[in-house]
């Protein structure tokens, strides 16, 4: 009995949760999914800037309900699996013995961008309603709102989430030096997205932090250890 219980016990102790480099793959595939496969179904135009007039804001979505609904379902399942990938990254690195406050830090980020991206997706969703498109001042007000959530909220919460990763991982040798300082130059990016509220041109930033950031969470993701012994092997 007592056999039989301890390599279960093993089993269960060792266990890492979901792969983290799988849930990243996913979450970026289904970002990529959705903006290639909205754009196909548009005749190749792109998403509509909510800066540009009312008009022509009004007109994307009246003109493109079917692409508006896709995408804001795919960005809705993209934020589920970088939810759970931020809840598996915090339980993993408690179990390398990080004892600082990267790895709350790290899941406050990642459970921002998931709530944010999830918000942008459901703002989108109403826009693919043509009984909302008819009211143009509305409609422009709602496309500024899932801009918003799903560029600034979301970078930025995104940001935080790979620097929780990036600096305990940079202190402790828990993944290769160059990967790590590459999690914090993509992190303080992402942090500095805030200023696109205010200063138009860094909005650049936005889909730096957003494709810069996901690829990152894959590479980690793949790399980091699952225990103790792994890491110290690793160093």
């Amino acid at each position: 009995m007592t056999d039989t219980a301890l390599p279960r016990t093993s089993r269960t102790a060792s266990s890492g949760g979901p792969p983290l480099g799988i849930l990243a793959v996913v979450s970026l595939g289904l970002t990529l999914g959705g903006l290639v496969m909205s754009t196909i179904l548009t005749g190749g135009h792109p998403f509509v800037s909510p800066f540009s007039t009312s008009t022509q804001v009004a007109a994307y979505f009246q003109e493109n309900p079917g692409a508006v609904r896709l995408a804001s379902m795919m960005q809705f399942g993209s934020a589920v699996p970088l939810g759970i990938y931020a809840a598996t990254v915090y339980a993993r690195q408690l179990r390398l013995g990080v004892r600082v406050a990267g790895p709350g830090i790290g899941l406050f980020g990642g459970i921002t961008a998931a709530g944010f991206l999830m918000l942008s997706a459901f703002v989108s969703w109403v826009l693919s309603r043509p009984e909302i498109t008819t009211d143009v001042p509305l409609t422009h007000a709602l496309s500024l709102l899932a801009f918003i959530a799903g560029g600034v909220g979301y970078v930025v919460g995104l940001g935080l989430l790979v620097a929780g990763i990036a600096v305990p991982a940079l202190v402790l040798g828990l993944l290769p030096r160059w990967l790590a300082w590459a999690g914090l130059v993509i992190a303080a990016l992402s942090e500095l997205s805030f200023l696109s509220m205010t200063i138009e041109p860094v909005q650049f930033l936005l889909p730096i932090g957003r494709f810069g950031g996901l690829l990152w969470l894959v590479a980690a993701g793949f790399l980091l250890p699952l225990g103790r012994s792994a890491a110290n092997r690793a160093r």
